[in-house]
């Protein structure tokens, strides 16, 4: 691995167990496989295939935690894209991606989950994971902001008179 800080997650696979380790962070999710750091200190490559979900945790303790709190219980109030990720095994999840196309990574998609007060901060999805990533709304955008109003003020004299 490559000298980083190494984040904590847990790592949801299909019909596998979940894996604990830590992940290299910024480019340890650019490769074609996941390079996991296990606690016990040997690295294992996971393929992207077989991951669900990368969830980005404070700690170990909780386990896999990321099946709760999976939709929004109203419209959320930070800004970015609303998207539901529906998975190869028809599970789904909520989350917010941001609202600059440039953010977005190539293998998947980094979303904030509905509450990321609880134990999950950030969840990392591969494409290969996915079905379908549905957009339900565009918290924030900049097309709804209101202009502001042209302030007069008054007893302003004018410079010119038109009619001199």
């Amino acid at each position: 691995m490559a000298a980083s800080t190494n984040k904590r997650v847990l790592v949801a696979r299909f019909d596998r167990e979940t894996l604990a380790g830590f992940v290299s962070s910024p480019g340890g999710l650019e490769t074609a496989a996941l390079e996991l750091l296990t606690p016990a200190g040997s690295v294992v490559e996971v393929s992207y295939a077989e991951v669900k979900a990368i969830c980005f945790v404070r700690d170990f303790e909780g386990g896999e935690t990321w099946r709760e709190h999976r939709a929004f219980l109203t419209r959320p109030k930070s800004a970015g894209l609303w998207v539901r990720l529906r998975f190869r095994d028809g599970d789904s999840i909520e989350g917010l991606l941001p609202n600059n196309l440039i953010q977005l990574e190539a293998v998947g998609f980094s979303i904030v989950p509905p509450d990321p007060t609880f134990h999950n901060q950030r969840i990392f999805v591969p494409r290969a994971a996915l079905a379908e990533v549905q957009v339900l709304g565009v918290i924030g955008s900049p097309l709804r902001r209101r202009p502001k109003p042209a302030v007069q003020e008054e007893g302003q004299l004018e410079m010119f008179d038109e009619n001199a």
